[in-house]
Protein backbone atom coordinates (compact mmCIF):
# COMPACT_ATOMS: atom_id res chain seq x y z
CA UNK A 1 0.00 0.00 0.00
CA UNK A 2 1.21 3.48 -0.87
CA UNK A 3 0.49 6.70 1.00
CA UNK A 4 1.19 10.34 0.27
CA UNK A 5 1.23 12.75 3.20
CA UNK A 6 1.40 16.50 2.74
CA UNK A 7 2.57 18.97 5.36
CA UNK A 8 3.63 22.59 5.65
CA UNK A 9 0.37 24.40 5.03
CA UNK A 10 -0.86 27.23 7.20
CA UNK A 11 -1.84 30.87 7.43
CA UNK A 12 0.50 33.50 6.00
CA UNK A 13 0.24 37.15 5.09
CA UNK A 14 0.36 38.28 1.49
CA UNK A 15 3.95 38.47 0.31
CA UNK A 16 5.02 35.71 2.63
CA UNK A 17 6.36 32.23 1.95
CA UNK A 18 5.51 28.65 2.74
CA UNK A 19 7.15 25.34 1.90
CA UNK A 20 4.96 22.31 1.37
CA UNK A 21 6.24 18.75 1.61
CA UNK A 22 4.80 15.54 0.21
CA UNK A 23 6.24 12.30 1.55
CA UNK A 24 5.48 9.01 -0.16
CA UNK A 25 5.68 5.80 1.85
CA UNK A 26 4.74 2.15 1.66
CA UNK A 27 5.42 -0.55 -0.89
CA UNK A 28 7.09 1.63 -3.50
CA UNK A 29 9.09 0.33 -6.41
CA UNK A 30 9.41 3.49 -8.47
CA UNK A 31 8.09 7.03 -8.25
CA UNK A 32 7.68 8.62 -11.66
CA UNK A 33 6.30 12.13 -11.98
CA UNK A 34 5.12 14.10 -8.97
CA UNK A 35 2.86 17.11 -8.95
CA UNK A 36 1.06 19.65 -6.85
CA UNK A 37 -2.55 20.61 -7.46
CA UNK A 38 -4.80 23.02 -5.60
CA UNK A 39 -8.50 23.58 -5.13
CA UNK A 40 -10.00 26.82 -3.93
CA UNK A 41 -13.54 26.99 -2.52
CA UNK A 42 -16.10 26.79 -5.29
CA UNK A 43 -13.49 26.17 -7.95
CA UNK A 44 -12.19 23.15 -9.82
CA UNK A 45 -8.93 21.51 -8.85
CA UNK A 46 -6.08 22.91 -10.91
CA UNK A 47 -2.57 21.74 -11.67
CA UNK A 48 0.07 23.96 -10.07
CA UNK A 49 3.41 22.31 -10.84
CA UNK A 50 4.93 19.03 -12.00
CA UNK A 51 8.35 17.44 -11.81
CA UNK A 52 9.67 14.40 -13.65
CA UNK A 53 12.25 11.85 -12.56
CA UNK A 54 14.86 13.89 -14.45
CA UNK A 55 13.79 17.07 -12.62
CA UNK A 56 12.06 18.64 -15.58
CA UNK A 57 9.44 21.02 -14.23
CA UNK A 58 6.30 22.75 -15.47
CA UNK A 59 4.23 25.44 -13.79
CA UNK A 60 0.83 27.04 -14.10
CA UNK A 61 1.12 30.54 -15.49
CA UNK A 62 -0.35 31.97 -12.31
CA UNK A 63 2.57 30.71 -10.18
CA UNK A 64 5.53 30.99 -12.55
CA UNK A 65 8.39 32.88 -10.97
CA UNK A 66 6.92 32.54 -7.48
CA UNK A 67 6.65 28.78 -6.85
CA UNK A 68 9.37 26.16 -7.18
CA UNK A 69 8.79 22.41 -7.23
CA UNK A 70 11.60 20.04 -6.30
CA UNK A 71 12.07 16.46 -5.17
CA UNK A 72 14.40 14.37 -3.06
CA UNK A 73 14.38 10.89 -4.52
CA UNK A 74 16.29 9.40 -1.59
CA UNK A 75 13.48 10.53 0.73
CA UNK A 76 10.61 9.88 -1.72
CA UNK A 77 9.56 13.46 -1.08
CA UNK A 78 8.44 16.37 -3.22
CA UNK A 79 8.43 20.00 -2.16
CA UNK A 80 6.68 23.15 -3.23
CA UNK A 81 8.40 26.38 -2.23
CA UNK A 82 5.87 29.18 -2.46
CA UNK A 83 7.10 32.78 -2.36
CA UNK A 84 5.37 36.12 -2.82
CA UNK A 85 2.08 34.53 -1.86
CA UNK A 86 -1.15 36.23 -2.85
CA UNK A 87 -4.67 35.90 -1.40
CA UNK A 88 -5.69 34.15 -4.62
CA UNK A 89 -3.25 31.35 -3.76
CA UNK A 90 -5.56 30.36 -0.91
CA UNK A 91 -6.62 26.76 -1.48
CA UNK A 92 -6.22 23.19 -0.35
CA UNK A 93 -3.00 21.91 -1.91
CA UNK A 94 -2.83 18.27 -2.95
CA UNK A 95 0.16 16.15 -3.83
CA UNK A 96 -0.14 13.65 -6.66
CA UNK A 97 2.39 11.04 -7.71
CA UNK A 98 2.62 8.40 -10.40
CA UNK A 99 3.97 5.32 -8.60
CA UNK A 100 4.75 1.72 -9.40
CA UNK A 101 4.24 -0.25 -6.21
CA UNK A 102 5.84 -3.57 -5.32
CA UNK A 103 3.89 -6.32 -7.00
CA UNK A 104 2.53 -4.02 -9.72
CA UNK A 105 3.68 -3.92 -13.33
CA UNK A 106 2.31 -0.50 -14.13
CA UNK A 107 2.04 2.89 -12.46
CA UNK A 108 -0.99 4.23 -10.64
CA UNK A 109 -1.84 7.73 -9.57
CA UNK A 110 -1.92 8.40 -5.85
CA UNK A 111 -3.19 11.46 -3.98
CA UNK A 112 -2.49 12.92 -0.58
CA UNK A 113 -5.18 14.17 1.75
CA UNK A 114 -4.39 17.83 1.14
CA UNK A 115 -3.04 20.68 3.21
CA UNK A 116 -4.71 24.07 3.65
CA UNK A 117 -2.91 27.21 2.59
CA UNK A 118 -4.53 30.51 3.54
CA UNK A 119 -3.06 33.84 2.46
CA UNK A 120 -4.44 36.92 4.18
CA UNK A 121 -4.44 40.34 2.57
Amino acid sequence: QVQLVESGGGLVQAGGSLRLSCAASGSIRTINSMAWHRQAPGKQRELVATITTSDRTTYAESVKGRFTISRDNARNTAYLQMNSLKPEDTAVYYCNANIISLGDYYARGYWGQGTQVTVSS
